[in-house]
């Protein structure tokens, strides 16, 4: 029997086994002889990371729900378990009932991050399955992929069937009944990718032909196809309160990322950040009543044992109930040992109430996002947050108790300049100050991590048509901070420049780039965000053996009359808008929250016939 072998003789001889065994505390095990149709969920990355990802918890909650479908998981095998996997010649399997994938109507991948892509093409490879669509038949699984990156799903778009644009639940339960009807029909699949076509929010990319004035800048974009639209129109969730949660999710044997309960508390984000791709294709805001959030939790609590409650969101802190919510949870919760944290946080949505709130139980590590150095360039940016702000913030945790806070910063924004980097570490310098003074005695236990991430431009954003730095110049602006940041109270973290230049070619990448994705890949190229594994030498092979100059889609101003490679996929946010926002940040000037001002014209509610759904005080009321 297969899982005997992979259990016996597999598994002992690497390092994490309990990634693979899938027998884990609420994981659901459907005979395979009683339903219809077999989804697996692949997340390529290791499973530490995948178990962490909220949406692999609703979909598994979603898709085995119904009775005609089951849903089981796979993810990246670590490299000693695709060693072993090879050399004994089996199939990439699935971890609940040790299925091989490709035994499965529907692969289902998630793009969360753009420096995963080679271990798509890997675990297809590995289960037996051809790397490129246009090289399957009907005796293959439907190879789908959905999440943040199918925003510009082109880089991917001869190796994938269908993407999913937009909230999986909304949309996921048409798909399934398509490809049900499908295979009862016993469709050709062209067949079957015509009616997914038809389905709101479904991109087939063998529909649409792209025609291209060089390697890096497109003609136009068209349909080939009567049944696939001029435009992809994104899903959502229209009613947060009344949609299915899981609340009897896996609990993986092992540590994971997070491992702890995620409470969703609100989806969107309405604060504007112009770099920031979440906050503009994941909008409207829609907000979960505190009632909903009190039961989900009393029933995440019971089935789980975790000891920690996250409130999860993009900005939590925005909830508007989010102090009333927070204290009845640990009201009902601290004396029972679980506490409740808050993800990131914005300095002008903290306060002294909130820092008392949270530290009932544990005192978690706090993070502040103010994302650059100086208001000018939070200005540019729509950050929102100023430095009186910040130091508020920081202050009120250090009169509380804490001792350590962590700082985001970004380096290469647009039309930073060398003040701009100065002032991260000026910033920084403060917040120790205020630390010593606070804290007195305590002042020995001060640590300030301040982290710079690289500014990669994404779509369907304000900068998508901004250029990102070269390598050199993020490397020198790296050293130049390293250097600035001397005090040993602050701990400096930054993130590597050859791997951010190459998610930057992938997130502003044609359909040209899968060509350099699948070179790379063929030279071994996988696990491409782990330090150990990532090689920018094999990757810059790649590109020359498919001859494409990688600047030309990173570090490349796009045109404001340009096609842009994802102009076909509708995120609910119009173009118009977008650009209207580049003029302003370039200018220096802001934009209000429409949450608490005026409407500012993006777009989305009337696109998409929805509304902001904010609770409020009266909403809240006494919790």
């Amino acid at each position: 029997m297969m899982r005997d072998f992979i259990q016996n003789r597999l598994l002992p001889k690497v390092l994490k086994p309990a990634r693979y065994l899938g027998t884990e505390l609420n994981s659901i095990h459907k005979d395979w002889e009683r339903v219809d149709l077999k989804v697996v969920f692949a997340f390529p990355d290791v499973y530490e990371i995948g178990m962490s990802h909220l949406g692999l918890r609703i979909l598994y909650h979603v898709v085995n729900k119904r009775p005609d479908t089951l849903m089981e998981r796979v993810f990246a095998p670590w490299v000693d378990m695709e060693e072993l996997l090879r050399q004994q010649n089996i199939p990439l399997f699935a971890l609940e009932s040790y299925k091989p994938v490709k035994e499965f109507d529907i692969v289902a991948f998630t793009l969360q991050y753009e420096m995963s892509f080679t271990n798509i093409l890997n675990m297809l490879d590995l289960a037996g399955i051809p790397v490129r669509a246009g090289d399957r038949d009907e005796s293959y699984p439907l190879v789908i992929a959905g999440g943040p990156c199918a925003y510009n799903p082109e880089p991917l778009a001869d190796f994938i069937d269908a993407f999913v644009i937009g909230e999986g639940e909304e949309v996921f339960y048409e798909v399934l009944d398509v490809v049900k009807t499908a295979k009862q029909e016993k469709l050709s699949r062209t067949g079957l990718l015509e009616r997914l076509a038809q389905v709101q929010g479904v991109y087939v990319p063998r529909f649409y032909d792209v025609d291209y004035k060089d390697d890096a800048a497109i003609a136009g974009i068209r349909p080939n196809n009567p049944n696939a639209p001029a435009k992809v129109t994104k899903r959502l969730v229209r009613n947060i309160d009344a949609a299915d949660f899981p609340t009897s999710p896996i609990v993986p044997y092992l540590e994971v990322v997070h491992n702890r309960i995620m409470l969703e508390v609100l989806r969107g984000c309405s604060r504007g950040c112009r770099f920031c791709q979440a906050g503009m294709i994941y909008r409207p805001v829609r907000e979960k009543s505190p009632e909903t959030l009190l039961r989900q939790a009393e029933e995440l609590v019971a089935n789980t044992g975790y000891d920690e409650i996250s409130l999860s969101s993009l900005s939590t802190a925005d909830y508007s109930c989010v102090e009333e919510t927070l204290k009845k949870l640990l009201d009902i919760y601290s004396g029972h040992g679980v506490n409740v944290s808050l993800p990131s946080l914005r300095a002008d949505a903290f306060s002294i109430e909130l820092a008392k709130e949270v530290q009932r139980v544990r005192r978690p590590t706090l993070t502040f996002a103010p994302e650059a150095g100086t208001q000018r360039l939070r200005d540019v940016i729509n950050k929102g947050v100023t430095e009186e702000d910040l130091m508020a913030a920081t202050g009120a945790a250090f009169k509380e108790g804490w001792t350590a806070v962590k700082l985001y910063f970004m380096i290469g924004l647009p039309t930073e300049t060398e003040e701009d980097l100065r002032g991260i570490a000026e910033l920084a310098g403060k917040v120790v100050a205020l630390g010593q003074r606070e804290l007195g005695a305590k002042a020995g236990r001060l640590k300030v991590t301040v982290s710079a991430s690289s500014f990669v431009p994404k779509a369907h954003t304000p900068f998508q048509w901004e250029p990102q730095n070269d390598i050199d110049t993020l490397k020198e602006k790296q050293r130049f901070l390293a250097g600035l940041l001397k005090n040993r109270k602050i701990k400096f973290n930054w993130h590597d420049a050859e791997l951010s230049f190459l998610e930057a070619v992938f997130s502003r990448g044609n359909r040209k780039v899968g060509r350099v994705l699948e070179a790379a890949w063929r030279r071994g190229c996988k696990f491409d965000s782990w330090n150990e594994q990532f090689s920018y030498d094999k990757w810059m092979a790649a590109f020359a053996d498919v001859r494409l100059t990688p600047e030309a889609f990173a570090c490349r101003r796009f045109g404001m009359e340009e096609v842009l490679p994802w102009d076909h996929i509708d995120a609910g946010v119009g173009k118009k808008f977008l650009a209207k926002e580049y003029e302003t940040a370039l200018k220096g000037a802001t934009t209000l929250d429409c949450r608490f001002d005026r409407c500012t014209g993006c777009g989305v509610c009337p696109n998409l016939g929805v509304d902001m759904d904010i609770k409020g005080r009266e909403a809240c009321g006494p919790v």
